[in-house]
């Protein structure tokens, strides 16, 4: 029986809130009721009666005890390209979580770079060939976790607004170069922003702690796609134009089908007012 059915909050463990992903939502969730009652999870101390503090391969005991305290387990703890660590820390790390979790719903944040250079139409349930180092050891850590057969769903989550590329460059000033085609378009990408994430991220684990089942891989993104170009212009931040290379691709598109039928992001989350203005509230949140 869940806390939800016992009639109060729903108990979600966050793996890796001190992360970008982490703080943004801590952020969203702070901001208005969701029905959700999070641990938050730490390698180091942090005042608050929400925090945990826990070292996710170095403590499996400790973890183990802190996934006893959840309904749902949410992790966004993982090894980037600019850690300069060990990537398949990322495989390790998912496994850790998975022993501990002891049957309980376990979220995976997984990444879009999977798809590599695929372009277009991306469904979940397409074979995928990743391509760079990122996107090679994010699904060997899908293959990985996937394989202990515990309840666990891998989120491919697309460009995060504020933890990506252009805007998180924006964010650093200066200006951008972006590959402009003949129709005079920049790259098209599936986004989504901190509090559509968020939100998509609170859906998800209620439907997973009502003990309905979701499916192993899930796209994750706002309706849609964006344009560079058209993102930075919401944000008033210059950039300037290059002819596009033929290995440039156009568009890539994340299908969410699959995850509209257990929660549904706003139609007008993925355009570029919207992402611009979700990413300006949280970097205003974020200011000391």
């Amino acid at each position: 029986m869940t806390s939800t059915q016992k009639g109060d909050f729903m108990r979600v463990l966050v793996l890796g809130a001190t992360g970008r992903l982490g703080t943004m939502l801590r952020w969203a969730w702070g901001r208005a009721g969701i029905g959700l009652e999070p641990i938050w999870q730490s390698r180091a101390e942090r005042p608050g009666a929400a925090w945990a503090r826990c070292d996710i391969l170095g403590d499996p005991a400790g973890l183990a005890a802190l996934c006893t305290c959840a309904d749902v387990i949410v992790t966004l703890a993982g090894v980037t390209p600019a850690s300069g660590r060990d990537m398949g820390g990322n495989t390790d790390l998912a496994l850790a979580v998975q022993r501990a979790a002891g049957g309980r719903p376990h979220l995976l944040a997984s990444s879009a770079a999977v798809y590599g250079r695929a372009e277009g139409l991306c469904r979940d349930s397409d074979a995928v060939m990743p391509a760079a180092p990122y996107g090679v050891a994010k699904h060997a850590m899908e293959q990985a976790v996937l394989a202990t057969g515990g309840p666990v769903t891998c989120l491919r989550i697309g460009n995060v607004g504020g933890a990506d590329a252009i805007l998180g460059q924006a964010e650093q000033g200066g200006a951008l170069v972006l590959d402009q085609f003949p129709d005079g378009r920049t790259p098209r990408r599936s986004y989504i922003g901190p509090a559509t994430l968020a939100g998509v991220l609170a859906g998800l684990a209620h439907v997973a702690g009502q003990g309905r089942a979701l499916p192993e891989i899930l796209n994750v993104a706002a309706p849609g796609t964006v344009e560079m170009g058209a993102l930075l212009e919401a944000a008033d931040h210059p950039w300037t134009p290059r002819a596009a290379p033929e290995t440039a691709i156009a568009e890539v598109v994340l299908d969410i089908t699959t995850l509209s039928r257990f929660t549904r992001p706003d139609p007008a989350s993925g355009t570029a007012p919207v992402l611009v203005a979700e990413w300006r509230a949280f970097q205003e949140a974020a200011r000391p």
